[in-house]
């Protein structure tokens, strides 16, 4: 079967709610915790999808298998960097899913003159973090006990990011800083 990777719009609206609620719902692979704030979640993906229309700042896109969805990402840019986020249904995670959007998130945002993407992951998501490092992303950071969790549980987070533009000058060291 070939997955479908498309731009959001806003008829997927409910189908997006119900795929972050599912993955939220696994309790183990994405930050949103059960139960959601669909109001909330609403205005911010339509704000998202709004957003795509100037093609730099966001993009929110969808994976279709025969016309159902089973994953989403979105990135959105700001002083050049794109945030990334990515949720794959249950039953369709390692099909290549993950790969395609991230393929055309990377995509886009070259596209957008964005210079880098930046992500986080949990720890134990191991095959996450494959699939980044399989495109580029490198480990910048790790943040211990980052999150707070409803059941009052402090996660850690790995900090991921992929340069885009490796050809700008970049700064030079550092003058010695003067005495005191």
């Amino acid at each position: 079967m070939a997955v479908t990777i498309r731009r959001a719009t806003l008829d997927d609206l409910d189908d997006l709610l119900d795929l972050r609620e599912a993955v939220a719902g696994e309790g183990v692979w994405i930050g949103a915790q059960v139960p959601l704030d669909r109001d909330g979640d609403r205005a911010r993906h339509l704000h998202t999808i709004e957003q795509q229309e100037d093609g730099t700042s966001a993009v929110f896109l969808v994976a279709e298998l025969e016309g159902v969805m089973v994953g989403s990402l979105s990135m959105h840019a700001r002083i050049g960097i794109a945030g990334l986020g990515m949720q794959i249904a249950d039953g369709h995670r390692g099909q290549g899913i993950g790969a395609a959007l991230v393929a055309a998130g990377i995509e886009w945002a070259r596209e957008a003159g964005v210079h880098k993407v930046e992500l986080e992951h949990w720890p134990w998501n191991h095959r996450a973090r494959a699939l980044y490092e399989r495109f580029g992303f490198v480990e910048e950071g790790y943040r211990r006990r980052q999150y707070r969790r409803k059941d009052g549980s402090l996660w850690d987070s790995v900090v991921m990011g992929l340069v885009l533009d490796e050809d700008a000058p970049g700064h030079e060291e550092r003058a010695a800083e003067p005495p005191i």
